[in-house]
């Protein structure tokens, strides 16, 4: 697949793996990634994972602000395949209908369950037992074209967002560059999305980082399990909010939700509607993370112990 000219577009660590692979075993001839961007108080230039790696193989780089208003650099640059994974821009139909191979996404889920940006939160909050991921055909709708491959594997009960992001990443590589001889030599299966089936996992909001211990203990964990280690769900604590990164659960009758109730130098236990969440990784306000003997080790438990969370100073 040497002679196979392609150009990527992605930004993210996940797509990482997709284009190294690509790189290994085709000819990349240009690399597509969203602009630089200025991030922490010092306002210092961060730049993309994949731009990295296209600067570290001297291929050659596009960013545009709105690749829908500045096409032509893709459009002069003659590829046979354009191949995306989480670029995070969404690709203009002239753009679509350019390569003779057509366009190819990289998905992390098994579709159509989950289109969208944050499919692998969602299959933890979700407490799915498992996802995968969807090599397919892109359209002018999010994650809606035909589906070419699709391998799936299990969730196991201590993934979070960074073990199994890591797992379905290299997955996808893998899949990508078993699945690409077919698309070459158009032998390859094109499979309708079934519309019934279909379900979103749209970019994570604030709101839901907001954890309500008036859920049952398996939602909430299956939750925090969802958003570990980005961007970690959160409660207020005295008014502050204290972000969870790690919690387990036992179940227990008869307990008002929201309460701080266990607190000894190993324990923070918050009640919940069948029990007790036993916090064990914490962020707490303007700190770093740290484990849960750490933090009570730091602080007068009188302070926390029968306060209700989630409430307003």
């Amino acid at each position: 697949m040497k002679d196979l000219k392609v150009i990527f577009m992605g930004t993210p660590d996940f797509a990482v793996p997709v284009l190294k692979e690509l790189i290994a075993k085709t000819n990349v001839v240009l690399v597509v990634t969203q602009p630089d961007k200025k991030v922490g108080r010092k306002q210092e230039i961060s730049i993309s994972p994949i731009k990295k790696v296209a600067l570290e193989f001297n291929i050659p780089l596009f960013q545009p602000t709105k690749i829908k208003e500045e096409p032509d650099k893709v459009l002069e640059t003659y590829a046979d395949i354009i191949i995306t994974c989480a670029y995070g821009q969404f690709i203009p139909k002239c753009i679509l209908d350019y390569p003779r191979l057509g366009c190819i996404n990289v998905h992390a889920s098994l579709l159509p369950k989950y289109r969208g940006g944050a499919p692998i939160h969602y299959a933890l909050i979700n407490g799915e037992e498992k996802t995968g991921i969807t090599i397919m055909y892109m359209d002018t709708k999010m994650d809606n074209g035909d589906i070419i491959a699709q391998k799936e594997i299990g969730i196991s009960a201590d993934d979070n967002v960074a073990t199994l992001h890591d797992k379905l990443s290299v997955l996808g590589a893998d899949l990508l560059i078993e699945t690409l001889p077919s698309i070459i030599n158009g032998e390859n299966k094109r499979i309708k999305q079934a519309e019934e089936d279909v379900s979103f996992a749209y970019n994570i909001t604030r709101e839901q980082e907001r954890i309500d211990f008036n859920l049952s203990g398996k939602n909430i964990i299956n939750q925090i399990r969802g958003m570990n280690p980005w961007p970690m769900a959160n409660c207020l604590i005295n008014g502050l909010e204290v972000k969870i990164l790690e919690a387990r659960f036992e179940k227990a009758d008869d307990a008002e939700p929201s309460l701080i109730k266990i607190m000894d130098k190993n324990k923070l236990g918050i009640t919940c509607l069948d029990g007790i969440i036993y916090v064990e990784k914490i962020k707490p306000f303007g700190k770093k993370v740290m484990n849960i003997k750490d933090f009570l080790n730091g602080i007068k438990r009188e302070d926390y112990l029968g306060k209700k969370v989630n409430e307003e100073e």
